[in-house]
């Protein structure tokens, strides 16, 4: 892992540079925020949205899931919890229950989600993960600036901007293909 380094010619010897509570809020937050980016990806895939949609669902798909992977690994080298936190956003001074996170869809949007079929599902996939990246793409922001260490601040930055590009191409297709 780029972070760790060998201490003298023991291996077992690794010395991490300690994060601190911005580095480790956002890697715990956005880890459950992209538990939900993967759970919209998993309703749409394989099903009759169009090929725009199934691509940009298995892109979010195999991303996120890296991403989470990286996450998840930095949170247990440092002894953190990988559980789904209850209060999210503390660490940017706006602490709030997970259920408010900003860009988190509601149950009853999930639920429609699932239930939702063709173009119309396709639509409100681009809908939700377009607000969905909206939240993400805050808290990014937010440890880009605030993180102490240089891979949470580039992993940070890296997930703002293919949020953002993904943004864009979202609009393109809801104006086109995908507009009601």
């Amino acid at each position: 892992m780029t972070g760790c380094t060998k201490a003298g010619n023991d291996a077992s010897a690794i010395s991490v540079d300690a994060p601190n509570g911005s580095d480790i809020g956002f890697f715990t937050d956005m880890s459950a925020h992209h538990e939900q980016g993967l759970a919209m990806c998993q309703r749409v895939l394989g099903r009759d949205t169009g090929p725009a949609v199934q691509a940009s669902a298995a892109e979010i798909l195999q991303s996120q899931s890296y991403e989470r992977g990286i996450m998840h690994t930095w949170l247990q080298v440092w002894g953190e919890s990988t559980a789904m936190p209850e209060t999210v956003m503390a660490w940017m001074g706006m602490g709030m229950p997970m259920g408010e996170m900003p860009g988190l869809a509601t149950p009853a949007e999930m639920e429609l989600l699932a239930t939702t079929t063709g173009l119309p599902q396709g639509r409100l996939f681009l809908q939700l993960m377009r607000a969905h990246h909206l939240g993400g793409i805050h808290m990014a922001d937010a440890a880009v600036s605030m993180a102490s260490i240089a891979n949470v601040q580039g992993l940070a930055a890296r997930m703002s901007a293919s949020q953002t590009y993904e943004i864009a191409i979202f609009d393109q297709l809801l104006d086109t293909t995908y507009s009601g």
